[in-house]
């Protein structure tokens, strides 16, 4: 498997429960980080969420990649929050 191909598209039983809309590979290697544009799925009203971000680190050993920590950004409130810190700390 190549860092490329890992997703955090997630089915059970046919249904789709994590819908990967897209992504982005932050870090390639031995580490690799990769961060997920997603929607779950709520299972009370069949709807999918609004979109949610995972960063995702994986430890690569042998041909396996072992997620090793994520950090899940669940609105788009604390997404600009991120945004404007950075944008501080590092200018536009």
């Amino acid at each position: 498997m190549t860092a490329e191909e890992l997703t955090i598209q997630y089915e059970e039983d046919g249904v789709v429960k994590v819908k990967e809309l897209d992504k982005a590979l932050l870090s390639k290697g031995a580490w690799t980080t990769i961060m997920f544009l997603y929607q779950e799925l709520d299972t009370k009203t069949g709807q999918m969420s609004e979109p949610k971000i995972s960063i995702r680190r994986y430890k690569k050993s042998g041909d396996v990649y072992r997620q090793q920590s994520k950090f899940n950004i669940t609105n788009q409130k604390q997404a600009n929050q991120i945004i404007e810190n950075i944008k501080k700390w590092f200018g536009d």
